[in-house]
């Protein structure tokens, strides 16, 4: 169960309308931080996180927390709003202390936007999709380039003004791809790894080393078709329900934990192509939420599940 809770009549009553930022009494933007929380559930950790954030003069804005009754977990994330001079390292150094007496494993962001970088092949309705939510605010987080292993949707890219990277993929320069993607990675300061209908498999060694910085699309039939022709499969099994399921990479392909999925309710008029037509939809829709939800700092991992705080 998710609730959200003012915790404090301050935090309801000062709440700025969705979207528009908090300021100051001289029209200064207030800094804005988000807070997650995993620990083992016990008596104290709310108290103590507010308690903590009085200390600090910040003022919530937003708190969800989940109690995972099944394994003893709470999950908490708190979004707020802090004095001008607060900064990010006053807090996670200051944090340390209330962390380690709960056993906490946490995270503190400012609203500084995530970098993403987006990796494609061939088929363009998701990357289209991801910039032009980005273009418009939408998506949580910064594109700061496209790389492919093909040339296709370059020209796509371009006219965003996002740069282009060509890495090719042959099973013997494999390694060396993949090498190439880690250094850009690094060089471009990147946060998120955005598989949008990236057609190569990552290697183990790949997989680790993004392991919760990684997000793939794929669709998901019911039942499930894999291979060849996905939805020429569907067509001749008279499929009733198209979807998509967007989830973090892990060595274990398209099985790793869920974000979110997007199902769509199809019947005996949708040919293949138009079956095609429908899962590129639900492929668009669930992976933009899933990158959106992990820029916004919503989705916590825990094993191989998630929660996710919308």
């Amino acid at each position: 169960m998710t609730v959200v809770d003012t915790l404090s009549s301050s935090a309801s009553s000062s709440a700025q309308p969705a979207g528009v930022p908090a300021g100051s009494s001289d029209g200064r933007t207030l800094p804005q931080f988000v807070l997650t929380i995993t620990c083992q559930d016990q008596v104290g950790i709310v108290h103590a996180v507010t308690e903590f954030l009085l200390a600090h003069g910040a003022n919530i804005k937003e708190h969800q927390q989940f109690d995972d009754t099944v394994h003893g977990v709470v999950h908490l994330r708190t979004a707020f709003t802090g004095p001008l001079e607060l900064r990010l390292e006053t807090l996670e150094t200051n944090f340390a202390a209330t962390a380690d007496r709960f056993g906490m494993r946490y995270s503190i962001h400012d609203q500084t936007p995530p970098r993403l970088l987006v990796m494609v092949s061939k088929g363009g309705h998701c990357l289209n999709d991801l910039i032009f939510r980005w273009r418009a605010g939408g998506l949580g987080g910064e594109i700061a380039l496209v790389v492919s292993n093909h040339e296709d949707l370059r020209p796509m890219a371009e006219a965003a003004g996002l740069p282009y990277i060509h890495i090719p993929v042959t099973p013997a320069t494999k390694g060396e791809a993949e090498q190439q993607l880690l250094d850009l990675v690094e060089e471009h300061d990147i946060d998120l790894v955005v598989l949008a209908r990236y057609m190569q498999i990552l290697s183990d060694d790949l997989c680790r080393a993004l392991k919760g910085r990684a997000i793939n699309i794929h669709h998901s039939f019911l039942p499930g078709f894999k291979g060849a022709r996905p939805y020429h499969q569907a067509y001749e099994r008279g499929v009733k329900l198209v979807g998509a399921t967007a989830h973090y990479v892990t060595a274990d392909l398209d099985e790793g934990p869920i974000i979110e999925q997007e199902v769509i309710r199809v019947d005996h008029t949708h040919d293949p192509r138009a079956l095609s037509t429908v899962g590129q939809d639900a492929e668009a829709l669930a992976l933009s939420r899933a990158v959106r939800w992990h820029c916004e700092h919503r989705v916590l991992l825990e094993g191989s599940s998630t929660v996710v705080f919308r």
